[in-house]
């Protein structure tokens, strides 16, 4: 069954109080954000951090960005400014590289166990801009806290060759997906890195809901084959994907694609 949504919230299924954590590739940084506004003008107290590392000059989008070393001293900030401003961004330090070095997972669990915390979203993966990627031995690194985990991809990756410049980790892609470098990337092919044990999806908590994001519709000429690519992830037998959002953050269009019955 697929619907037409309005915004983030509603194609992504989220309840009243919820810790999103995004995997993947193709915009992690954006629809962390761009979510975090939205719940923040429906009146929410939203926590956006990172268990990884993003750049600081992307996350300074946020209301305020928090750094410290104290979870004592971090709490006590970060409460007072979420009743100020609803919104804020949480790190340690920032780092020569220009990114921001993360939290904990066992910190971020803290964070949304504050009950001056409606919503916890958290970057649990980095990709280094590719549309695509397959996630390391140390990746991707969810807390355990997690109620709901989105992987994310960019769609410009369908139709193009596998190289370095598509797909984060290209060896590690290979493994997983049983595809060789240059090989044509087809929905059957992507599908498979969002299937496997050692894909997207790996180190979700077993009670987390599963939400594929299909990002970037805009760029594709023909969305047959993203179709087939949210069909496939549907219908794969015993998947454990709920629901296939397809659309674009940049545009606000989605389009949430989910299991019959």
């Amino acid at each position: 069954m697929e619907t037409m949504e309005k915004d983030l919230t509603s194609a992504l299924g989220l309840g009243p109080r919820e810790h999103v954590a995004i995997v993947g590739g193709g915009g992690k940084t954006t629809i962390m954000l761009a979510l975090a506004q939205e719940l923040r003008l429906r009146g929410h107290r939203v926590v956006t951090t990172t268990t990884t590392k993003v750049w600081h000059s992307e996350v300074r989008r946020s209301p305020r960005v928090i750094l410290s070393s104290s979870d004592t001293a971090l709490h006590e900030t970060i409460r007072k400014d979420l009743i100020e401003l609803g919104h804020v961004f949480v790190g340690r330090s920032i780092l020569e590289s220009g990114k921001v070095e993360g939290v904990s997972p066992l910190s971020a669990d803290e964070l949304y166990q504050a009950p001056w915390v409606d919503y916890l979203i958290s970057e649990a993966d980095g990709s280094a801009g590719r549309p695509l990627k397959a996630p390391a031995q140390h990746e991707p690194v969810i807390p355990s806290s997690a109620s709901v985990v989105v992987a994310i991809m960019g769609l410009e990756a369908l139709g193009r060759r596998l190289e370095p410049e598509v797909a984060f980790r290209l060896e590690q892609f290979t493994k997983v997906t049983g595809l060789e470098r240059g090989e044509m990337l087809t929905p059957n092919g992507i599908a498979r890195v969002f299937q496997a044990p050692e894909g997207l999806f790996k180190g979700a908590p077993g009670s987390a809901r599963r939400v594929a994001f299909l990002n970037k519709m805009d760029l594709l000429s023909d969305e047959q084959g993203g179709r087939k690519l949210a069909d496939l992830l549907l219908l794969f037998p015993h998947s454990l994907i709920e629901r296939v959002v397809m659309g674009s953050i940049m545009k606000k269009t989605y389009f949430t694609i989910r299991k019959q019955g």
